[in-house]
């Protein structure tokens, strides 16, 4: 009897970590790809741009890649999609919005007339390979999310991308969730939902509860108002505009990502913004400030962004002045704290009044809490369910609550990036592991920054570097010039001459040794001098410089 085929879920991103969120479904010798977003850095990621996804798996594999689809159009989702596309020329399927922001960021890399963008609607199916993906309708702070359902030769598998309950959507359009019941009736293999919030109990608040928020906020200020959010959350920057229409101001936007994002969005019909609302920033500085709304990015405190400069007054063009408000319409992601409250600092420092998430409700979540997480599970009724989006312990905790709605604790996978889930009608299992992890993106350098250089990175941003430069004489060995001792980031060289003149003894006592034992390689007496001023140095101070060691040859 043949062996039957087995479909394999893989996960390359987005397990045990907020971001870089990627899922590969293989049936034989058939792969389809949902996703492919990028992760911004954490705090030790010292001069690190992005993080994507380790695709290692996909290349090696590439024969059998069919296409790839995507949830909706936030940088997490979208973001690394670029890299994979310089490698694999393969078919994008999703919705009108979220091509329209993938389609910005392939011209930027000059890959935008290479690659073929299939656009899809709500309840469209598509064939891909053996697959029959059903994209559905749900609710999140980006309008054109949605659901996919791949129907298998071995069941359906539903990824719910990013989600929310949200029965008052600011566009109106709700969660389709006649067809997740009609999904879950038929019979579901697994489940792949959204963990980010599952730690939440209730339910996440609507998104208009922040449009009421803003009218109170515009009715209290009496100057200028500045308001930072995600630049790619459509239906707050919607609601801000709506505010403003309201109270007779003007919009200028500031920050290239939310102009590019705003101008996508309106020209693809996403957003609504009325006839002379929005101005230049030339223009807004005119106004007087009761006149005027700047939307900018800069909620999460990022060090380049307009509002930290703006709170540093090192922006060109905008100045906080007292009886500004400032509206910082964001939750800080994990990490990222400490930035965003230095900001408000500064802000209030310059005289300005901010309204911030913990003070107001300035800010809702685009995820679904406990109560929706359990509405998900009861209308698709999946066999197996596989908790994603999210780190760890988001992961347990809603790995738990589908287990209290009655799946099997057998049927539940808590997996990592990396491990292969392989499921049959009647059974699940974890069958292995494939190359997993991080990519690291440093300006034009993909992949090319490792651990030992984020090593040393870390070390010359901790204790500095001492340069030891030496001139040694070809043919004997013998000391021609120097030690000469360089310090940056160590000591100050003129408030720490006696420790480098003594550095200087243990360099030279270091090179008579290496004589002394006729050791004549450049890389042994390079590690001979590193040993023995590393050893004086931390005596010294408790610190550890790096020391490199420079040997110049005289023939």
């Amino acid at each position: 009897m043949a062996k039957e085929t087995k479909l394999s879920l893989i996960p390359l991103g987005g397990l045990g970590e907020i971001g870089k969120n990627m899922m590969v479904v293989r049936f034989g010798e058939n792969i389809m790809v949902i996703d492919c977003g990028l992760m911004f850095p954490e705090e030790e990621m010292l001069g690190i741009d992005i993080v994507i996804p380790d695709i290692t798996y996909l290349l090696e594999n590439r024969e059998f890649v069919r296409g790839i689809v995507l949830t909706h159009g936030h940088e997490d989702h979208i973001g690394a999609l670029p890299y994979l596309l310089r490698h694999l020329k393969i078919p994008v399927y999703g919705t009108k919005l979220t091509l329209g922001l993938l389609q910005g960021k392939l011209k930027e890399q000059r890959l935008s007339d290479d690659v073929a963008l299939q656009t899809v609607k709500p309840r469209d199916i598509v064939q891909i390979g053996p697959f029959k993906v059903e994209f559905i309708r749900v609710s999140h702070s980006i309008p054109d999310a949605v659901a996919v359902a791949v129907h298998t030769p071995m069941g359906v598998v539903v990824h719910t991308g990013d989600f929310k309950i949200d029965q008052t959507p600011v566009d109106g359009q709700v969660t389709d969730f006649n067809r997740l019941a009609q999904l879950g009736d038929k019979g579901v293999l697994v489940l792949l939902s959204d963990s980010t919030n599952a730690e939440r109990p209730g339910y996440t608040m609507s998104e208009r509860v922040v449009g009421n928020t803003f009218d109170e906020n515009f009715r209290q200020a009496k100057d200028r108002i500045i308001i930072t959010t995600f630049a790619s959350n459509v239906h707050r920057l919607q609601q801000a505009i709506f505010a403003a229409c309201k109270h007779n101001r003007k919009v200028a936007v500031v920050g290239r990502s939310m102009v590019n994002v705003i101008n996508v969005a309106n020209e693809l019909g996403y957003m609504n913004i009325p006839e002379g609302v929005l101005v230049d920033l030339d223009e807004a500085n005119r106004l007087p400030g009761h006149r005027v709304v700047i939307l900018t990015t800069g909620s999460q405190g990022e060090p380049m962004s307009a509002l930290t400069r703006m709170a540093l007054a090192d922006h060109r063009q905008v100045d906080i002045v007292p009886g500004d408000t400032i509206i910082i319409s964001a939750a800080p992601i994990p990490g990222n704290e400490k930035l965003v409250a230095r900001i408000i600092d500064q802000l209030f420092k310059q005289g300005a009044r901010v309204i911030y998430d913990i003070t107001s409700d300035i800010h809702v979540s685009g995820h679904p809490s406990q109560e929706e997480l359990k509405l998900m599970l009861n209308l698709v009724k999946p066999k197996f369910f596989v908790p994603i989006h999210g780190e760890y312990r988001m992961l347990i905790k809603h790995a738990e609550l589908a287990m209290d709605i009655g799946v099997l604790p057998e049927n539940v996978f808590v997996a990592e990036n990396g491990q292969v889930l392989e499921f049959s009608r009647r059974s699940g299992r974890v069958t292995g592991r494939v190359t997993a992890g991080k990519v690291l993106v440093d300006g034009l350098g993909v992949g090319d920054v490792g651990n030992i250089v984020l090593r040393d990175r870390k070390l010359l941003s901790q204790d500095g570097i001492l340069i030891v430069v030496v001139t040694m004489d070809h043919e004997t060995g013998s000391v021609m010039a120097g030690p000469d001792i360089v310090s940056r980031g160590f000591v100050y060289v003129r408030e720490s001459e006696k420790l480098l003149d003594e550095a200087k003894i243990i360099v030279s006592s270091a090179l008579d040794k290496c004589a002394d034992k006729g050791i004549v390689e450049w890389s042994s007496i390079k590690s001979q001098v590193r040993d023995a001023l590393g050893k004086f140095l931390y005596e010294k101070t408790r610190r550890r410089p790096m020391i490199l060691p420079i040997i110049m040859e005289v023939k």
